[in-house]
């Protein structure tokens, strides 16, 4: 089994690095059968955006030398192993959100997002946002801190810290999630198919100014923001037989 190994910027990770790389040697990353990622999530995103950029279809394999590390695996207790736990690991497919926006100065930027697109204030006063859903007006103004979209795999991350729902990585679905919303004040967001495309319109730019991140990319003071799933992207993560993603998910809606 041909790895490439990469590793976040911490003692632990490169500590891990140096033995694994010892252990199986380090194959050119165009040539590996499968990129092994050594620290955390952002580590991974990393990764996946990298990956896309170059053009790859090699699958990812993390190992959790991070925080939280909700995509990848568990720190090998043998670094002997490592080969049988990647042969063993089951296949999740994911799909990133595309991001376009128009900025106030009338440039345009596009990005990716494997979690979540969100636009946030920019400064004291709250945002006011007009919110379209395939091209039919849904709310007129929604008053907030700001509002994301995201997918099942980031539903874990940002998403449920503004107490937006838990989605199972297959549910073809996304989650439209207001932060800290105003007015509508009992909005609590919605559920929407994959296919739905959203447009997001600033209202009173100038005094409330608003920016566009897409994981790691972000735009400021933007006039409008369209965001869709993109089926002609995808990149394929690696999970271990006993804590595969789609059991993780579900744990997690059940977590004190």
């Amino acid at each position: 089994m041909k790895l490439h190994f990469l590793y976040a910027d911490s003692p632990t990770a490169e500590k891990a690095y140096k033995e694994l790389t010892d252990r199986y040697g380090q194959c050119k990353r165009e040539d590996a059968d499968t990129l092994v990622v050594l620290g955390g999530d952002g580590t991974v995103l990393e990764t996946l955006h990298e990956g896309i950029e170059r053009g790859e279809n090699t699958p990812v394999y993390g190992l959790n030398y991070g925080s939280l590390g909700f995509l990848l695996n568990p720190q090998t207790e043998s670094i002997g192993d490592l080969p049988e736990r990647v042969a063993a690991s089951s296949q999740v497919t994911i799909h990133p959100l595309r991001m376009n926006c128009v900025c106030v100065d009338g440039k345009k930027h596009d990005a990716i997002a494997f979690n979540e697109v969100s636009l946030m204030r920019e400064r004291r006063q709250a945002a006011k946002i007009e919110v379209h859903i395939n091209n039919i007006k849904r709310m007129d103004e929604l008053v907030c801190d700001g509002i994301m979209v995201a997918t099942p795999a980031g539903s874990t991350a940002y998403n449920l810290s503004a107490h937006g729902p838990i989605l199972p990585i297959d549910a073809n679905v996304l989650t439209l999630t207001p932060i800290s919303a105003f007015r509508p004040r009992r909005w609590r967001g919605a559920v929407l198919p994959e296919k739905a495309c959203f447009s997001f319109k600033i209202l009173e730019q100038e005094k409330r100014p608003v920016s566009a991140t897409a994981d790691f990319t972000e735009i400021r003071e933007v006039s409008e923001v369209n965001v869709w799933q993109s089926k002609d992207l995808s990149k394929t993560l690696l999970f271990d037989p006993d804590h595969n993603l789609e059991e993780r998910i579900l744990r997690e809606q059940f977590a004190s």
